[in-house]
């Protein structure tokens, strides 16, 4: 079955980055998210993405203007779901906000439309079950951002049908991306990872063995990561990365207890680049 009309719900850091690559790969694109003024800012965050395509030449002016012509937006649900052959959900991570989407999903996308949560951590076998045919949803991990990042993470649920992995797999192809297939786990494979270097960084931090920067230094130049992990929670969010942490710790135990000070950090609200001040003052 070839695809060709993406919906993408959320127009966000990850929603809008989602939708540049689906108008990079061809795709006719919906953008949608219940505030008109979010919706505005990710359409212009697109605009700067091309631009920036244009500029160094990934993009011709030509395709610039076709890519961005197959580029539609709406806080209407229903008219943004309308004729879709794919919906990717891409809702901040929070399981009811997004149980709540996938019920509104199911009401007005139609029937046979692949369903896809850009989920970090959490479960697409409960999302997948709030539709009547919960064989047609997966996950679909970006990375930010995504206009940047190969990689997509395709989570398996409990009852997502090969089909539905063959079809998402073909659409992250076509948006230029690498894919690793998962089987549902909490953190899937990324997320999981991260998060215990993440929260280890800020157990050293709190005792005191190196300060922030000399922890970043030593991952970046001794394990060749291209960010240290506080340059990366702050980018993530620290209330983003205190919020995985936690539904980590829930399902899989005391080896992903949060940090006390991520937890302090968080609560006076240190929340990284976002706010302005997170590990670091920006």
């Amino acid at each position: 079955m070839a695809l060709h009309r993406i919906a993408v719900l959320g127009a966000g850091t990850m929603g809008h980055g989602i939708a540049y690559a689906a108008l990079a790969g061809g795709f006719d694109v919906q953008l949608f998210d219940v505030d008109g003024a979010a919706l505005d800012t990710g359409r212009a965050a697109i605009g700067e993405i091309v631009a920036k395509a244009l500029e160094i030449g990934k993009l011709s002016p030509a395709g610039a203007r076709e890519a961005t012509s197959r580029l539609g937006a709406s806080t209407d649900l229903g008219a943004a779901l309308d004729r879709a052959d794919l919906v990717i959900e891409a809702a901040p991570e929070r399981l009811n906000l997004k149980l709540a989407l996938f019920a509104e999903i199911a009401r007005l996308a139609p029937p046979a439309a692949f369903v896809a949560s850009n989920t970090s951590a959490l479960s697409i076998t409960e999302m997948a079950a709030t539709l009547a045919d919960p064989t047609r949803v997966a996950g679909m991990h970006f990375f930010n951002p995504v206009h940047k990042m190969k990689l997509v993470e395709i989570v398996r649920a409990l009852e997502t049908s090969p089909a539905t992995l063959q079809a998402i797999e073909e659409v992250a192809r076509r948006m230029g991306k690498e894919t690793v297939i998962v089987r549902e786990s909490p953190g899937f494979i990324t997320t999981r990872v991260n998060a215990s270097i993440g929260n280890e960084a800020f157990y050293m931090l709190m005792e005191g063995v190196a300060s922030a920067r000399d922890i970043d230094k030593a991952l970046k130049l001794g394990l060749n990561h291209p960010m240290g992990p506080f340059e990366l929670v702050d980018l993530v969010g620290l209330d983003t990365r205190l919020s995985i942490l936690e539904y980590l710790h829930r399902a899989m135990g005391e080896k992903y207890r949060p940090c006390p000070l991520l937890v302090q950090y968080v609560k006076a609200g240190r929340l990284g680049k976002k706010v302005g001040r997170g590990v670091y003052d920006y």
